[in-house]
This record gives C-alpha cells, structure tokens and sequence, in this order.
C-alpha cells in the first residue's frame, strides 16, 4: 500500500511554512493599518495645555461676583418684600454650580500646538473652534497681564495678523512661558516673512 500520493508530497515542515505564511499574510493588513495609525500620530502636533491656575482664577471671580450678587438680593428683597422672598437669592447660588462646571469644561478645551509653519489653537466645548495661524502672517505678538491676572501670576499672548479676523489669544500662561512663546513666534515669523 502506497502511503504517499502525487497530491500529498509536501513534508510537515512545507505545510508549517505555508500555514505561518497564511497567518503572516491575513495579519498583513492589520499590520499595515497599525503602521499607519503610528504615522499618522507621529505627525500629529503635540498639544499643550492650560495651566490650573487660570480655573482658579475664573472660579473665584465667578464665585466672589455670584456671592456678593446672592447676598444683595437676600438683603434686599427680605427687607423690601419679605422674608419668603429672599429665597430667590438661592437663583444666583444654582447659577454658581453651574458655571463652576462650564469654567472646568472650557479651561479643559483650551489648548496649543507649535508646528512647523503655523501656531494651532483649539477652544470650545459646545462649538469647536481651531484657529490656524501662519507664522508667516503674524505682525504682532503681544504679552499681556491685567491686575487680576498679574495676582495670579498669569498672562496671555495675543497674535495679530494682517486680518483681523485671525488675530488670536492664549489665556492665563505662565509668564515665563508667555514670553518665551512671544519670542520664538517671533522669530519664526520674522524668518518666514523674509522669506515671502
């Protein structure tokens, strides 16, 4: 009796290579789709965020101008109407615990991101807005600190372009960070510019 025929020539190590080159073939695509999620996040731009310190700034505004407008109200409507009628003071209070929530969200969708060409700004958490600003473009790159800001050691760098609708803010940096922000959009938009 025969035991091998002409279909089954094939020794056991040519089927194990033919069943890895099976599996390595169907992991292919995938493999390539990994490939190509890594690549794409290598080039995305990395993002950077803003610091605690402007929520805190924020909440405490909302919280000492909510504050003194519930007092008011109470004192006054519980000595010009009635006692019963204080308890509307209890509407600016509700609107504390909302906006307390809002500020988080919103300082949360606050971020930047340098690139090699232009300056990305993200924002917003019910309408999304990225604002994309050339270096080429930026005229004028200012720091500012109000009273406020100043206390909590905060500042803001404002971007100002030949339109003025993409003229752009980033809040409540670091001022170390502000100026060094100021200086290297700067230069990168002097060296485009040059190059126009």
């Amino acid at each position: 009796m025969e035991t091998g025929s002409p279909e089954n020539t094939g020794t056991a190590a040519d089927e194990q290579a033919g069943t890895e080159q099976a599996v390595t073939e169907q992991a292919g695509p995938e493999r390539v789709g990994t490939e190509q999620a890594e690549a794409e996040r290598a080039t995305e731009p990395a993002w950077t965020g803003l610091p605690p310190g402007l929520l805190r700034m924020r909440r405490l505004l909302l919280v000492v101008w909510l504050g003194l407008l519930a007092v008011g109200l109470a004192l006054l409507l519980g000595m010009l109407v009635g006692p019963g009628w204080a308890a509307f003071a209890l509407l600016p209070s509700a609107l504390m615990a909302w906006g307390w929530v809002m500020l988080g969200r919103n300082w949360r969708s606050w971020r930047y991101a340098e690139r090699a060409d232009d300056l990305l700004i993200s924002r917003g958490v019910l309408w999304h807005e990225e604002t994309v600003v050339p270096y080429g473009r930026m005229q004028l790159v200012e720091v500012t600190s109000g009273p406020v800001e100043r206390h909590f050691g905060l500042a803001s760098v404002q971007l100002h372009t030949a339109a003025a609708a993409t003229d752009a803010t980033i809040p409540g940096l670091d001022p170390a960070e502000a100026e060094r922000l100021r200086d290297r959009l700067t230069e990168l938009g002097e060296a485009r510019s040059a190059g126009l």
